[in-house]
């Protein structure tokens, strides 16, 4: 089997990043966890992680200026981001988008969600622009509302319109 996927989780939170790290490594991942936002800047040079899990309100540097830097560093701005946080306006999550966020992911979470959004982000970094299908821009992320702690993608940033549970 391949070598494990990195995935760095940046969370001041010490219970939700070890409950978070431990769903994780129960999946077979790599983790490196952190508190703040220069560390997850320090800690993304160095270890270069396959993705990121990353907090808006974190000391020192807030998540969107550390993705916005992520994004902005050529050897770590293929590297996606989720946005893993409790807020949840519109206004947060299209500042989370501008600043280069893959996707976002409200708190609280759905493990399985969050490990299905994980799956299909490396998916789509490993494969080559050609191979994605063109008939899923702009198709709904899978996940219910907002409101209801669904996910959302930069495809669907409103995270409505998906499943059984979208109104």
């Amino acid at each position: 089997m391949s070598e494990k996927k990195k995935i760095l989780i940046v969370e001041d939170e010490v219970n939700l990043r070890e409950l978070v790290k431990a769903r994780l490594e129960e999946n077979n991942y790599e983790v490196i966890t952190v508190a703040d936002g220069f560390n997850a800047i320090i800690q993304s040079r160095k270890v270069k992680p396959d993705l990121i899990i990353l907090d808006l309100m974190i000391p020192h540097i807030d998540g969107y200026a550390v993705c916005r830097v992520l994004k902005s560093t050529p050897e770590l701005s293929g590297i996606p981001v989720i946005m893993f946080t409790a807020r949840t306006s519109m206004d947060d999550m299209r500042r989370g988008m501008e600043m280069g966020a893959d996707a976002y992911l409200m708190k609280p979470f759905k493990p399985e969600e969050m490990l299905a959004k994980i799956r299909e982000l490396l998916e789509r970094k490993e494969s080559p622009p050609e191979a994605a299908p063109a008939a899923t821009q702009g198709a709904p992320a899978s996940g219910g509302s907002p409101e209801q702690g669904g996910q959302t993608s930069a495809e669907n940033p409103a995270g409505n319109g998906a499943g059984p549970a979208a109104r």
